[in-house]
């Protein structure tokens, strides 16, 4: 499932939700903010309860990997 599209014909090629013009960095303020999935979910009716879930695993993925390669470059 792709969750993410670029575009520079949608939105000036902001990330957005695959699909949709609703960008990614939305659902991280809502979050952000103490909102819940579900009223992202409610507010943006276009974007699906599993491309959101798909993009938190992939957000985690990026930020452990990132974290990994950070951690083999520290000189202490």
């Amino acid at each position: 499932m792709k969750v993410i599209n670029i575009d520079r014909e949608i939105m000036g090629g902001t990330p957005v939700f695959n699909g949709t013009r609703v960008p990614i960095k939305s659902l991280f303020d809502y979050l952000e903010t103490g909102e819940s999935i579900q009223e992202f979910l409610n507010d943006f009716p276009s974007v699906q309860k599993q491309q959101v879930l798909r993009l938190l695993e992939l957000s985690q993925k990026m930020i452990t990997s990132s974290s990994e390669i950070l951690s083999e470059n520290i000189v202490e």
